[in-house]
């Protein structure tokens, strides 16, 4: 470090390349990211590691100006001063204020966009591997409210985390930033005050699902306890009406009108508000996704029309939609139906979707590769997809190989819990099929995360794992001396995932 610190003093000027050429060299334990030596204000702004952490290193000719406005260790004499930084929201607040590529922005113009997501803030490198071949809008940071809670974590801990990895990868084409699963105002404002730039508005929850069996006198009594203009709008706007969208026709009996009536009147009602509340906190640009994925029942195309219209008829702008494709869509494993018969309930959907002027979005999008191609093809590689859970499982398969006795003890937590985990999510892992850990052999656990419900006991148990003050900094430290493993293992598959998905190179 100190032949580091001799080396950039008085040479921050008139010797840059210099500087970077002994700054990027290995001395000791500690090393610099070689894409993250910036210079600006008179100063050098590089990330670094040692045996335990990350941080950031700033090396001035001088003691005031943009040196003094991080927080950290000063280091070094002789002229020349240097600090060492902790990768805190205050450093990260500075970084983005002088380095303006590293702060989120919209995704619109662009056609193919990307949720990369991470549960551990960790797999940002391995994102940006892969997205940097290809012409699309990554989505970096991008978390629910759900895996907020589960993880411990904040939107201001997801945009921070992604900030220092794109500063250390010197990315500067931009990306975005998803809250998602938005449930409630105050959840909004909370991702508005992060910096968040992508919001996910969930209707899901505010569906009366119940309605899908009412018999016809439940239904006429349902339907006429709403207020005479909603009763009005269904009946006029649909009853009988049969509608060409995109060369395709869509028809609506009168139970049909008064199902939707009652089955989405109180989510159409969030979805309005929530957006033009949205409208009102914002004063830089943002994306808009409608999602009402997470319910029980496949979304007929009919629902999906009538939910769109109605928000759209209420100034709604919305740039994707994700309704349910499936029941059976469920999350982390395959799709448990052919590719063929997946693409005609798509096909449909994406033709309302366009009518509209917005993109399908896909959730679970994880374990899916078989439908990406089908998926390019009917959207023109025009849509979103948020495929997060693949860097969390490529994580728990690294530590498998790399850390057997850990990976044993989050396969026990994991298992410990995936009862309880798995009713917030959409999976259906057999307690039954999956096996004690400990009669495992140590060559044989990356062949034991190929079982579906293994898969999916693991998807969800983060939320066990992560949370356990024990197992988290193991985790963490293998995850930190593995990190080139982690990236190159990240950067493979998703390369694979955009190549599927028809991605153009750059």
């Amino acid at each position: 470090m100190k032949n580091i610190l001799q080396t950039a003093s008085g040479l921050i000027d008139s010797h840059e390349d210099h500087i970077r050429e002994n700054i990027a060299r290995e001395e000791s334990s500690v090393s610099f990211y070689k894409r993250s030596i910036h210079k600006t204000d008179g100063a050098i702004v590089s990330m670094g590691r040692d045996q335990k952490e990350r941080f950031l290193m700033v090396v001035s000719a001088k003691e005031t100006g943009l040196i003094s406005e991080f927080s950290g260790e000063q280091i070094g004499d002789g002229g020349i001063f240097a600090r060492k930084c902790p990768l805190n929201h205050h450093n990260a607040k500075i970084i983005r204020k002088y380095f303006p590529w590293t702060v989120p922005t919209s995704a619109a113009g662009h056609d193919l966009t990307v949720g990369f997501g991470d549960r551990i803030g960790l797999a940002t490198l391995g994102h940006v591997a892969a997205a940097n071949s290809f012409k699309i809008f990554p989505v970096l940071a991008q978390q629910s409210v759900r895996e907020l809670q589960m993880t411990g974590r904040t939107f201001f801990d997801v945009i921070d985390d992604v900030t220092f990895q794109v500063f250390e990868a010197g990315y500067k084409d931009g990306y975005g930033a998803d809250a998602d699963h938005l449930k409630t105002i105050g959840d909004i404002e909370i991702a508005y005050a992060a910096g968040m730039t992508f919001f996910t508005i969930d209707i899901s929850d505010r569906i009366k699902v119940a309605a899908l069996e009412y018999d016809d006198k439940q239904l006429e009594t349902a339907f006429a306890q709403l207020d005479k203009d909603a009763q009005g709008r269904a009946l006029d706007k649909y009853s009988g009406k049969e509608f060409k969208v995109g060369g395709k026709k869509i028809a609506f009996t009168e139970k049909m009108a008064k199902l939707c009536a009652v089955l989405y009147a109180d989510a159409i009602t969030f979805g309005i508000d929530a957006a033009a509340h949205l409208k009102s906190l914002d004063s830089r640009n943002h994306d808009l996704e409608i999602c009402f994925d997470e319910v029980n029942f496949s979304t007929p195309v009919e629902h999906h029309f009538y939910i769109a219209r109605e928000l759209h008829d209420n100034g709604v702008d919305f740039a994707t939609i994700a309704p349910s494709f499936s029941k059976d869509f469920e999350q982390a494993i395959a799709f448990n139906s052919t590719p063929e018969e997946f693409g005609k309930i798509f096909a449909l959907h994406n033709v309302v979707a366009e009518f509209f002027n917005s993109r399908l979005s896909i959730h679970s999008g994880s374990g899916k590769e078989a439908l990406f191609a089908i998926i390019a093809k009917l959207t023109g590689g025009k849509f979103h997809i948020k495929i997060s859970g693949t860097s969390w499982l490529e994580a728990v398969r690294l530590i498998a190989v790399k850390d057997p006795v850990l990976f044993k003890i989050m396969y026990s937590c994991a298992r410990d819990n995936v009862e309880r985990l798995k009713k917030f999510y959409n999976v259906s892992p057999d307690i039954d099929s999956i096996p004690e850990v400990s009669g495992i052999y140590d060559d044989q656990l990356t062949a034991l995360l190929e079982r579906p419900s293994v898969t999916q006991m693991m998807h969800v148990g983060y939320g066990a794992i992560l949370k356990d003050k024990a197992i988290h900094p193991m985790l963490i430290a293998i995850l930190h001396k593995t990190e080139k493993e982690y990236v190159e293992g990240l950067k493979n598959i998703y390369t694979g995932y955009l190549e599927l998905m028809g991605a153009v190179r750059k």
